[in-house]
């Protein structure tokens, strides 16, 4: 009931706590009713300007003017009804207004060129410097175009005052004017203590970063593009004061080559489509909007389905129509209202301009939106692009290539597949026998399905290619096809699910592969014995024979790893031998690398990594000898995980880099390009490589989903968000894990990761101080994970403590007093001590913040739940820290006595965390140090005994010298040195 003032009163103070929106908004126009019932203008006032600020921060700039004239109103009539704050911001607001008359196509020029001249005449009555009208007649200047240089140096060379712009919104200002002056560079280093942090308000930095992507973009700085991107959208996604940003990250996909990114963003920001309160930030938008749709458009995907005006369905096309004309309107009224063209050349700019990147920029986020298919590959060499147009020649130069092994000729069968496939097609002699072409065209489709992991229709295509080319009179071609579908059969596990696929078993494979080395020996003997070191077709495709039968062995080897029986091990020793021994007497050394690399991977996957990496070693000089370079990468890519696990970070840095190189110089499709970039990845982190660690796991990410394994992507999002917190680029990582979590229509993704990351994501908003969000992440994550059962148990107790810590410190007491119970039941059932007593910590130091000294006795109770919860643990139990627990009740009893001023208990207990730390060790040395500051503290400032505190503070920052920790020393040095300053105990 808003009856009294004090109820309106209290009811603004409700109000003003609630996030911007339409509901902050329509009561804030509420309580200015409620506000006039009473003959009580100090009510009113600040009725007034919360309702302003409502405006203002949703975009209703139509609306705020008229708030203010009545605030003016009230300050010419009651001066006495503001307090020093209101009357500050009555003359703050004059820019507020400025700004909204702007907004307005329908407000005359005049109009706002009066306002300004009333504004100075204003300021100059009460006292205040000219800064802040110079500012508005520079963004008048700036949205007209006219006398633009003039204004920008009347501004800028004049004085701030206390009513000027925050600092870093004036940055952003000024740093805008440099981009429309063609001045990048000068841009960003006016924006970077903005964009690095140092500068920040309610506007700060996300107005900022959304201006800065396409200067970033432009100057090729790529990864501060994606961070500010990704942390810069979180905070504008959905906020219709922010429209204009939206339409900026909109267009900065499209630009970036995203525009699957694009249609998710325009997914989730639809009802900005009827945010019509601040029409110039309104065509802002509509104008990002154009840009994506111009893009699918051009691209050919005008029929995509697309998010626009809510309801009914779009396509690209149609939104784009309807965009168009909205905004063409809507720049031709600005520009009539102004009698200049600047609005509409300013929009044609965008619209004109190409996008910056020839490939995505890889931004580590799951695109739930398909994103439509523009090229999204590095670029194949163009010798590999270019097909030769003639058929006959098209088919003999994918035979060459095949000869010889080379990964491009992949392209020039799936040319000559669709060639072929064409109704019109009609087989050419030259070729020879069509049956040869058919079984080729089959075995390419069968290398297609193995890949995919499809080995029964990979065996078949091969069996079908084997009686083709026997057909063809080809019968060496026919045994190693035949070869081929027998040994790919032999992968882990397959033996047991064989007969459901028709498939042979184990005893089966083999008698085939035998017999089809008996057969290839049989016409291997017809045939002239070449001279030594050299091979004929025949003995090639011998040798390939060879090779299956040694890779079907050592699949069944590493199948069986640990402990592989000596019949797998001896006949993959000696299918192997016979493999090298051929290769040495052909002269095939690419063939024995072959061998290497399957021996290497077998011994490495048994743990003899010396062994493995001798044998990848002797591998890329046996390419190297067989001048077949395309066989390197693999070996290359084997050799860096070798070398990853052994912590050789900065060669396999360099290997990998060189396999991806040479992959894509080749053009080798198959080449496993996701864990190549993945490993580096893992690399550049160990290296301190952060920059490096994020463009390479956001492209193993993107090339995951390509390749449709969304958990592989996922898990590598994972450790994406690991590598951008660590950095200190909290905000970047949310936006990863936030796009991990995105709607899985198909529900494949595994559980156990989505709650990995809900829990990494809870923890990150939390980090970022947005509580009420974390809050509902945890809860989200203790309602599924309380179904586990057995050891997992315990993370039902884990999550529900930082529920209830979460909830607390966003405030919501009630529910985080339940919370606290739900997670105390909970550890009853499946004990979880760790997370408990951090939560019974964190509960005591909150009641103190928030209750002050008149909340010692309920912070003591929760720390005795704390200490009866360490208590009750067994000794023995591994996963629970009991110095460290033992500590952190000690440290946070201290804390509270000494806010209550019981300085000597105080002490004495943050003397038994000193002592509860120590036991641990160089674990507790961090620690230990952080509570004999604080016991110093206690003993200087509040027992007043400087001296025994100095004492106390050489002798731990000595310690700290000698574990390393050399700030914790310095840190305790600069306390003893402001005890210096003071008396003697």
């Amino acid at each position: 009931m808003l009856d009294t003032p004090e109820a309106v009163f209290e009811a603004l103070r409700d109000n003003h706590d609630r996030p911007h929106g339409l509901h902050r908004t329509v009561t804030a126009e509420e309580l200015v009713d409620a506000a006039q019932a009473f003959d009580k203008p100090d009510v009113l006032v600040t009725a007034l300007h919360e309702l302003m600020a409502a405006y203002e921060f949703t975009g209703e700039h139509r609306k705020s003017p008229v708030a203010f004239a009545r605030l003016l109103k009230l300050w010419e009539n009651s001066p006495d009804a503001f307090s020093d704050w209101e009357a500050h911001q009555l003359f703050w607001r004059f820019k507020w207004v400025t700004t909204s008359l702007l907004q307005v196509p329908e407000v005359p020029l005049t109009a706002v060129e009066d306002w300004i001249a009333h504004m100075r005449a204003r300021y100059e009555s009460a006292g205040h410097g000219m800064q802040p009208v110079a500012a508005m007649r520079y963004h008048l200047a700036a949205h007209t175009g006219a006398g633009v240089a003039d204004a920008y140096d009347l501004w800028a060379t004049r004085p701030r005052t206390d009513l000027s712009d925050c600092e870093a919104c004036e940055t952003r200002h000024f740093a805008a004017h440099q981009v429309a002056s063609g001045d990048d560079r000068a841009a960003l280093d006016l924006w970077r203590p903005v964009l690095d942090g140092a500068a920040a308000c309610s506007e700060e930095p996300q107005m900022s970063q959304a201006r800065a992507l396409l200067p970033l973009l432009r100057l090729g700085e790529t990864d501060r593009a994606r961070s500010h991107h990704l942390a810069g959208y979180r905070r504008v996604r959905g906020k219709a004061g922010m429209q204009h940003e939206v339409g900026l990250h909109l267009e900065f996909c499209a630009h970036s080559r995203n525009e699957g990114r694009g249609l998710e963003i325009l997914a989730e920001n639809r009802p900005l489509f009827e945010a019509t309160g601040a029409p110039l930030d309104h065509l802002g938008f509509l104008t990002g909007v154009e840009v994506l749709l111009a893009r699918l458009v051009e691209d050919g995907h005008a029929a995509t389905a697309v998010a626009g005006p809510p309801g009914r369905g779009w396509t690209a096309g149609e939104l784009l129509a309807t965009v168009r004309a909205d905004a063409d309107r809507l720049a031709a009224a600005f520009d009539a209202r102004n009698a200049t063209a600047h609005i509409g050349e300013a929009r044609r700019a965008r619209l004109e301009r190409r996008p910056l990147l020839a490939e995505p920029l890889p931004l580590g986020l799951r695109t739930a939106v398909a994103r439509p298919a523009v090229a999204s590959a590095p670029a194949a060499p163009a010798a590999a692009r270019t097909l030769p147009e003639d058929f006959v020649s098209l088919v003999e130069e994918a035979r060459r290539m095949e000869a010889v092994g080379h990964p491009g000729d992949t392209a020039l069968w799936a040319a000559i597949a669709d060639r072929a496939a064409d109704g019109a097609y009609v087989h050419d002699e030259r070729l020879g026998p069509e049956d040869r072409l058919r079984a080729e065209l089959a075995e390419q489709r069968a290398y297609a399905l193995a890949v995919d992991e499809d080995l029964a229709g990979s065996h078949a295509l091969l069996e079908e290619a084997a009686g083709l080319f026997e057909r063809a009179g080809m019968p060496w071609q026919a045994l190693a096809a035949r070869a081929r579908g027998l040994a790919w059969t032999a992968v882990p596990g397959d033996d047991e699910g064989a007969g459901a696929d028709g498939l042979a078993d184990s005893a089966a494979r083999w008698e085939g592969l035998d017999a089809v080395l008996r057969e290839a020996e049989r016409l291997l003997a017809a045939e002239e014995e070449p001279a030594p070191g050299t091979a004929t077709p025949a003995a090639r495709e011998y040798l390939g024979i060879l090779h299956s039968r040694t890779f079907a062995a050592f699949h069944e080897a590493s199948a069986a790893l640990p402990a592989v029986a000596a019949s797998a091990r001896e006949r993959f020793e000696a299918v192997d031998a016979a493999l090298r021994a051929g290769a040495e007497r052909y002269g095939l050394p690419h063939q024995r690398a072959q061998a290497r690399l399957l021996w290497a991977d077998l011994a490495a996957r048994g743990g003899r990594a010396a062994e493995a990496e001798a044998e990848l070693r002797d591998a890329l000089k046996d390419v190297e000898a067989a001048d077949r370079p395309w066989y390197a990468p693999r070996v290359r890519v084997r050799l860096a995980q070798l070398l990853l696990i052994g912590e050789r970070f900065e060669e396999a840095v360099e290997l990998l880099h060189r396999a991806v190189s040479e992959a894509v110089r080749y053009d080798d499709a198959t080449f496993p390009m996701a864990p190549a970039y993945a490993m580096l990845g893992h690399a550049a982190t160990h290296l301190g490589d952060e920059g490096g660690a994020v463009r390479h796991l956001s492209e193993a990410a993107a090339r995951h989903d390509r390749d449709g394994k969304h958990d592989e992507a996922a898990e590598i999002r994972l450790q994406l968000a690991d590598v951008l917190a660590g950095s200190g680029q909290q905000a970047d990582a949310v936006a990863v894990l936030e796009s991990v979590l995105a709607e899985d229509p198909a529900g494949s993704r595994d559980v156990r990761l989505l709650a990995q990351a809900r829990l990494t994501l809870a923890r990150g908003l939390r980090a970022l101080e947005e509580y009420r969000e974390a809050a509902e992440e945890f809860l989200r994550l203790a309602d599924i994970v309380a179904e586990w059962e057995g050891e997992d148990r315990p993370l039902h107790t884990l999550v529900a403590a930082e529920a209830a810590t979460t909830l607390a410190l966003a405030g919501l007491w009630d529910a985080a007093g339940t919370a606290y119970e739900r997670a105390t039941a909970s550890h009853a059932e499946a004990p979880n001590p760790g997370p408990m007593v951090t939560m019974m910590c964190e509960f005591a130091r909150l009641t103190m913040v928030s209750e002050g000294a008149e909340g010692l006795e309920t912070a003591q109770l929760f720390l005795t739940d704390a200490d009866e919860v360490r208590a009750a643990v067994a000794p023995d139990r591994e996963d629970f820290a009991a110095w460290y627990a033992a500590g952190s009740v000690h440290y946070r009893r201290a804390r509270v006595l000494a806010e209550a001023e019981r300085f000597t208990q105080a002490l004495a207990e943050m003397e038994r965390a000193v002592a509860a730390y120590e036991q641990g060790g160089e674990h507790g040395e961090a620690s230990r140090a952080e509570a004999v500051r604080i016991a110093a503290l206690i003993e200087g400032n509040g027992l007043h005994r400087h001296e025994a505190a100095r004492t106390r503070l050489t002798e731990a920052a000595s310690r700290c010298d000698r574990a390393g920790l050399l700030e914790a020393a310095r840190i305790l040095r600069d306390l003893r040195g402001e005890f210096a300053a003071g008396p003697a105990d």
